[in-house]
């Protein structure tokens, strides 16, 4: 069961931005963030419509949520995010001193852990594996459908 304010129920909104990446023919990743249990922000990837390799979900979603504190810093916060953000986007996570991040899917091939969990701010927490089927299973659909 999927309780409102949970981690789950976070990565169900994630989920949804993922979709609407698909929709629009991008990677289907899908990012929010949180703070104090309520979301301020929402992205998804958008690399393509923008002609941008930095338009990840996750850099969309920082430069949103920052926006929204009125500061840049987001100790305070957390990033559901559906799969495994980049080193591009860990660097840009531990600039903002996130908080917390929870990933859907590992990304074994350009995910940050490759490179250790120090890419991250220090006092940043780390949680993975949420509704993990759901976001894999996103990506596999995709790209089967690509090639």
């Amino acid at each position: 069961m999927i309780t409102a304010l949970s981690d789950e129920h976070f990565m169900k909104l994630a989920l949804a931005e993922a979709e609407k990446a698909r929709i629009a023919g991008e990677v289907p990743v899908g990012a929010i963030v949180v703070c104090n249990n309520v979301v301020i922000a929402r992205a998804h990837n958008q690399t393509e419509i923008l002609h941008d390799v930095t338009a990840h979900a996750e850099m969309l979603a920082l430069t949103a949520a920052s926006n929204y504190l009125g500061g840049k810093y987001l100790n305070d916060c957390t990033m559901y995010v559906t799969l495994e953000p980049c080193p591009m986007c860990a660097g840009a996570l531990n600039w903002a001193q996130i908080g917390k991040i929870v990933y859907g899917a590992p990304d074994d091939k350009k995910g940050f852990f490759r490179f250790g969990k120090e890419i991250l701010h220090p006092k940043t927490k780390v949680e993975f594996g949420i509704k993990q089927e759901a976001c894999s299973e996103l990506m596999t659909k995709f790209f089967k459908k690509k090639r």
